[in-house]
């Protein structure tokens, strides 16, 4: 596995999750559609918000992936 440089933080992330239902960690981690859908379904209804817990880690896994590829 390549040594990526670390664009986005998990624990900027988890802050932004608690508020989560507005969809603010998902537009953190560069998915703006899906941050719109949160914003608009409060979560999903608060079982996507749920989820995210759980995969905020690979959200920000990808992110610095996707993100060290432009510089």
């Amino acid at each position: 596995m390549r040594n990526t440089r670390q664009t986005h933080s998990k624990l900027i992330g988890y802050i932004l999750w608690i508020f989560g239902f507005t969809g603010s960690h998902r537009f953190y981690f560069g998915k703006p559609v899906s941050g719109t859908v949160y914003f608009f379904t409060l979560g999903l209804l608060g079982i996507g918000w749920l989820i995210d817990l759980f995969l905020i880690p690979s959200l920000a896994r990808n992110a610095d992936l996707r993100y060290a590829k432009a510089r």
